[in-house]
């Protein structure tokens, strides 16, 4: 008996390809028809998420073993030192995804407090027991153990703040119910990154935050608010700080002080300039022979564009609005509160400091050491993206529409297993 799967929805469409005529306007129209229906089936964010998530993973292996080759063995006398951890990580990192994906809402909301009471106790003892690394002290841990307690928060955050919009849902038409208690919790964990100097992560916070009112539906007036008071106090943490005062200055013209504050992203530019097109060819970077500071951490989107060029930056931001695509798609055809508020909340941290990283390597923002998500060298920031789109994942496969294609298409491959093998048993009975 032939079945058809409920994933092949949109039956005619090619018949309806057909239809357009056969110039150049026409082939798009049905090139864009054929997207468009492949978009609407019920598993297209699934695979979305997990093939941009992975291609995402593979461009960052290849990239963190061409930038760190050259640093890692003159520090180490191992050019695979530092890719190696990075696969561990990613090791690592796959069965956590996997089974952050299998987990049902219902218990993993039952971490949202837990995980935000910890996260808060980890940033609060990284102010006194924390390693200062780059002049931010953002670093907790004994030996060759360390872990950055900030990036465990921006998941830890993400998770509680959508708990707590999903309990209040019915009572998200008042103020005090929206900022109550989000607003206070997420302050108090910008305030604790902020002690260890980390403007950065606090910046990804404030844009958490920013995101979680609006999908909440919060007022206008209040997004111009909140928008002038992180200027404001943006501003004024850069104006108390010598170094964040010289990046602030020199990022629009990194090349007037280029053996001081513009160093690095005076370089930066370079790389991506010299990439071109279709860019050098991977191994081939010059910067990253000692030139380019952190060029397998924050400034690895430099390499990237100085090795692929052109194209490569552009596959690679291509595959970050997928990503954002994808997760837009799982917050918006679900009817479960919490899923559209976690699904949204992963993608304004991801998104946003995907933007932030590009922006300070193009030098259109200062360089506050962000990394670039599932691309950059370290484990702190790896394994938390990738249990959070684990979660997102998990979410994308349950939804009913998508639930019911993956049980016929394990129905379909086991009815053409039965048949493949009656097949071969009476071949081998002729």
């Amino acid at each position: 008996m032939t079945t058809t799967s409920p994933d092949q929805t949109g039956s005619g469409s090619a018949e309806q390809a057909k239809a357009y005529p056969k110039t150049v306007l026409g082939y798009l129209k049905a090139w864009f028809h054929a997207l468009r229906v492949a978009l609407n089936r019920p598993l297209a964010a699934y695979y979305l998420l997990l093939t941009s998530t992975a291609l995402l993973l593979t461009i960052g292996l290849i990239m963190v073993l061409s930038a760190s080759s050259v640093w890692a063995y003159t520090q180490m006398g191992n050019s695979y030192a530092i890719v190696g951890r990075q696969v561990l990580w990613v090791i690592i990192g796959i069965p956590c995804a996997f089974i952050a994906s299998r987990i049902k809402p219902k218990h993993l909301r039952r971490l949202a407090w837990p995980g935000y009471v910890v996260a808060c106790v980890l940033l609060f003892l990284t102010i006194f027991l924390g390693h200062d690394v780059n002049g931010q002290q953002n670093w907790i841990g004994a030996g060759p153990v360390k872990i950055q307690p900030s990036e465990i928060a921006k998941l830890a955050i993400v998770l509680w703040a959508a708990h707590v919009y999903a309990l209040k849902e019915r009572r998200l038409d008042s103020l005090h119910e929206v900022l109550m208690p989000v607003l206070p919790g997420i302050a108090l964990a910008t305030g604790l990154v902020l002690a260890g100097r980390d403007l950065g992560t606090a910046l990804v916070f404030f844009a958490i935050v920013l995101g979680m009112l609006w999908v909440v539906g919060a007022p206008g007036k209040l997004f111009g608010m909140a928008i002038s008071i992180i200027g404001v106090s943006v501003l004024f943490l850069i104006s108390t700080d010598t170094e964040r005062l010289a990046r602030l200055t020199s990022f629009a013209d990194p090349f007037k002080d280029y053996h001081g504050q513009g160093w690095q992203p005076s370089h930066g530019l370079y790389a991506l300039s010299s990439g071109g097109v279709l860019g050098q060819g991977i191994g081939a970077s010059q910067q990253k022979w000692g030139d380019l500071p952190e060029a397998h951490t924050d400034y690895i989107f430099a390499v990237l564009g100085e090795e692929l060029g052109l194209v490569g930056t552009l596959l690679v931001v291509g595959l970050f609005l997928t990503l954002a695509f994808a997760l837009v798609k799982v917050a918006r055809q679900t009817d479960r509160p919490f899923v559209r508020y976690f699904s949204f909340g992963v993608l304004v941290w991801l998104l946003g400091q995907m933007i932030i990283n590009v922006g300070m390597v193009l030098a259109l923002l200062p360089v506050i050491g962000i990394p670039l998500p599932l691309v950059s060298y370290g484990g702190s920031a790896l394994i938390p993206s990738m249990v959070a789109l684990g979660v997102v994942i998990g979410f994308a496969r349950r939804e009913p529409a998508a639930a019911a294609a993956l049980k016929q298409r394990k129905a379909l491959a086991k009815d053409r297993a039965r048949q493949a093998a009656a097949y071969r048993s009476a071949q081998r009975n002729r």
